[in-house]
């Protein structure tokens, strides 16, 4: 949404490799090893060139520097394997990022796939893992479909419901091409990210209708003023009248695919810093013929875009094409980050000596 774009008079634009390098320097003082900081920092950098400034340095990594300072974030997880088939497995991730767990648990998932067709891992004991289209998009160079869920504790009110029983609950799908780029979903199943509300607390916009909740669960159906922080997001849908039930069944199917099959709970149980993921891998040379399977997608892919547009709009797009085109004009001009942001930066290196 245009709304939560940061205006270029309040934007400092940086590059990816100086953003990369500083935000491994900052993990790697809060005692994060070189590994796990890099894959970390790489994470939280390709949300920030994707476009996907939610889960982006903007907003995680002052996040992350504070679980690793409160001890609510193991800096050096021994995470292990604990139960596992030829096509599954369950890690307990020992309280470690999973920005820095998840991609290795995504390696084993895409291993497991190379040998039987397909690869299931579940993570629990686990924290935030940044943006879940980082996960799916590890499997396309292998020729596979990559997929990505992870549940939190509860932000979400159910439909009908007063209090939150859900966590915001992404999902992300994605799928290589032959020419065009990757087929990327990549979405909360509440109305929008609950990230995007200290977005736009910080560039004092408000809030589009349908976000938020009252404190006695109402929808809040007019635009309002973005609060510093936020308890009540709506399911997708927002109102039972326009198909709410829809996001918080969805919510409820990544609740069981992630906290109650690989966690044995739920969000309510599971508190508002813990997290469980599952990571998947699907060969697609198990199923097709992977070079025509390239070239049906391509075809997919602009018969949507070919489609043509409605009164008053410019084009159709496809699941990850603005992520991919964000890409392209941010590894040229730089990141845009807040000027707030920089400051928060710059404070941070000086208070762990970076």
């Amino acid at each position: 949404m245009p709304s939560f774009h940061l205006p270029e008079d309040q934007t400092v634009r940086v590059s990816a490799d100086e953003l990369l390098a500083r935000t491994a320097r900052l993990l790697r003082a809060a005692g994060v090893p070189a590994a796990d900081a890099a894959l970390a920092a790489d994470g939280l950098v390709s949300a920030d060139l994707r476009g996907v400034d939610t889960h982006g340095v903007s907003n995680m990594l002052r996040w992350y520097l504070y679980m690793y300072r409160e001890q609510l974030m193991n800096p050096t997880p021994a995470w292990r394997v604990t139960r596992e088939t030829p096509a599954t497995a369950n890690v307990d991730s020992d309280g470690g990022l999973g920005l820095a767990v998840a991609p290795q648990a995504m390696a084993l998932a895409i291993e497991k796939a190379r040998a039987v067709g397909v690869g299931v891992v579940t993570l629990h004991n686990a924290r935030h893992l940044g943006m879940a289209q980082y996960h799916a998009l590890l499997a396309l160079p292998h020729d596979m479909i990559g997929v990505c869920l992870t549940a939190s504790g509860p932000y979400m009110v159910p439909t009908y419901g007063r209090d939150p029983r859900l966590g915001t609950n992404p999902i992300a799908v994605a799928a290589p091409c032959a020419t065009e780029p990757p087929f990327v979903f990549d979405a909360a199943t509440t109305a929008i990210a609950g990230n995007k509300v200290t977005i736009a607390h910080r560039l004092g916009v408000p809030l589009p209708p349908g976000v938020l909740a009252e404190a006695d669960g109402t929808p809040i159906t007019a635009a309002i003023a973005a609060p510093p922080t936020y308890t009540r997001l709506l399911p997708l849908g927002s109102t039972p009248e326009m198909g709410s039930h829809k996001g918080y069944g969805l919510a409820c199917v990544v609740e069981v695919l992630t906290n109650l099959l690989g966690g044995l709970t739920f969000a309510t149980r599971l508190g508002r810093t813990g997290h469980n993921h599952c990571v998947m891998a699907l060969d697609i040379n198990g199923f097709s013929d992977v070079a025509e399977f390239k070239q049906t997608m391509d075809a997919f892919v602009k018969d949507l875009k070919a489609t043509p547009p409605a009164p008053g709009c410019e084009r159709v797009l496809v699941p990850g094409q603005p992520e991919w085109e964000a890409e392209q004009e941010r590894r040229v001009r730089g990141i845009p980050l807040h000027r707030e942001v920089v400051a928060w930066f710059e404070q941070a290196e000086a208070e762990l000596h970076v």
